[in-house]
């Protein structure tokens, strides 16, 4: 946000890293002297030289690994020593929940002391950045490493504070077509938040609906969510009010990434609800950062909205960073047969719609 201290740390930094752990290329993570040389294993090729692997804790919970006294610290992420018979397919089924049917007999594994928590934790927040599991192989040192980062990089490059406006321009869309889109942008992140005015602006709180990216549902009409009928019911209702903005952000699967989204549908298929699904996968129940919506509203010259929303969690996000929510108005969608059950169960262990 305006006015708050700049974030110690170069962005750049981190966005090289992220473009690194996609291409398969292994990293440094540096703080205090401390050094981790991390190998995504989702994308890695091979092994070789590996000693350890570093996962989250929630993955480290699936695999029982939390009753040991080196991997008790539930905050930070857990190392294992490598296993003898490592190999690329072995790796993967560690890091992979969807694979573990297939692999059902894996172990045990030996959990490690963690030098460097900041580090591991910085590398599980940049797998997500980059939407890969947050699985890494640990090098013996950085000599693979195409580049070096810190911590305080990756929170410079996750700040919202870095958004700009970069282009606007007159939308006409079905639900009025007396609307404006305006983009936004920040220049390490190539993730643009989109923000869609409808109606003519006046003294009035507008009405806002903060809406996740969900390509199966927005684009192809996936009827496991309700994505796209929460977003046109969304516009629906904004273009019914004196005015208001539709705040569409770009964090696919509540901030895990599209890839890792069809993950968590192929675990539902398996049997387990929306929050297992993520929590096996090594995230958070909902990962998404909502002061980037917050930034958007305040470079638009908006601090106080009327909410369109049925998570206390977005109202509670946007009044940490600053805007004033006046109203939290419902959005109620009707279920139908292929998500029926995935709504019941997102409600009854979250206590309300994401």
């Amino acid at each position: 946000m305006n006015g708050a201290p700049a974030i110690e740390g170069d962005a750049r930094r981190a966005a090289l890293a992220i473009d690194a752990l996609r291409r398969g290329w292994a990293i440094t993570v540096e703080h205090l002297g401390q050094q981790l040389c991390l190998l995504p294993i989702e994308t890695a090729h091979d092994v070789a030289g590996a000693r350890a692997i570093l996962l989250s804790a929630s993955r480290a919970a699936t695999l029982k690994l939390m009753n040991q006294r080196a991997a008790a610290d539930t905050a930070l992420p857990v190392m294992i020593r490598a296993p003898a018979d490592l190999d690329i397919n072995l790796a993967l089924a560690v890091a992979d929940p969807t694979l573990d049917l297939r692999y059902p007999m894996k172990g045990p594994f030996e959990a490690l002391a963690l030098a460097d928590g900041p580090s591991a934790a910085a590398a599980i927040e940049l797998a997500r950045l980059a939407g890969l599991l947050p699985a890494f192989l640990v090098l013996p040192d950085s000599e693979r490493a195409s580049g070096t980062v810190s911590p305080q990089d990756v929170a410079a490059f996750d700040d919202s504070g870095a958004l700009h406006i970069a282009a606007r321009a007159r939308l006409p869309v079905a639900a009025n077509v007396d609307a404006e889109i305006v983009a936004f942008r920040t220049d390490v992140d190539a993730s643009d938040h989109v923000a869609l005015l409808i109606g003519k602006r006046d003294g009035t709180p507008p009405v806002v609906r903060l809406h996740s990216e969900c390509l199966t549902g927005d684009v192809l009409g996936s009827l496991k969510c309700d994505c796209g009928p929460q977003l046109h019911e969304a516009l629906q209702q904004i273009s019914d009010a004196n005015w208001g903005i539709l705040l569409y952000l770009r964090q696919e699967g509540r901030g895990i990434g599209l890839i890792n989204k069809l993950r968590a549908y192929a675990l539902q298929d398996q049997g387990f609800d929306t929050v297992d699904a993520n929590t096996r996968l090594g995230f958070a129940i909902d990962a998404r950062d909502f002061s980037v919506a917050a930034r958007m509203l305040e470079l638009l010259g908006i601090s106080n909205v009327r909410l369109l929303t049925n998570n206390p969690e977005k109202v509670e996000g946007l009044k940490s960073a600053g805007i004033s929510v006046e109203e939290r108005l419902p959005l109620k969608i009707a279920a139908n047969p292929h998500n029926a059950h995935y709504l019941e169960t997102k409600k009854s262990r979250t206590g309300h719609a994401l």
